[in-house]
């Protein structure tokens, strides 16, 4: 049940984003314990550590976007834009995540390419950028929502 008061959505939302980052955590141990069973990776496991992932993120997500919903109907146009702009670089966050483990793994396999390894840091050097992007938009969301105090 999403809440209905300006203070407890926006209280609300902090949270799911909080909890967006303890998935991130918990995604990038799996992952980490993913790459110490190689070379014959316990793949089945993983499997399913990234469908409770899924399910994580899809839930955060599904709920993000009843708040912003709910800010729609609550006459917060800037809050909800702040939120899209927010939807948007989690999905590059999560696709890039992706794409660094998969790199992690190929690096690994194939020690003697030098090419994973550069592939590697300029998945993390957009991973960087994409961050940063998103705590500026976090800034401008508590900039706002302190407005409608």
């Amino acid at each position: 049940m999403v809440p209905s008061d300006l203070k407890t959505l926006i209280q609300r939302f902090y949270q799911l984003q909080s909890e967006r980052i303890e998935t991130y955590r918990l995604f990038e141990e799996g992952h980490e314990a993913y790459l110490r069973t190689g070379p014959h990776y316990d793949f089945e496991h993983y499997k399913q550590l990234v469908h409770e992932i899924t399910q994580a993120f899809s839930g955060i997500s599904k709920e993000v976007l009843e708040i912003k919903g709910r800010l729609q109907e609550l006459d917060q146009a800037d809050l909800c834009e702040h939120i899209e702009k927010l939807q948007s670089k989690e999905k590059q966050k999560l696709e890039l995540t992706a794409k660094l483990q998969l790199a992690k793994q190929q690096a690994q396999d194939h020690l003697e390419d030098e090419g994973c390894l550069e592939g590697i840091q300029e998945i993390k050097h957009e991973i960087i950028k994409n961050k940063e992007a998103m705590s500026e938009i976090m800034q401008d969301f508590k900039y706002d929502s302190e407005e409608c105090d």
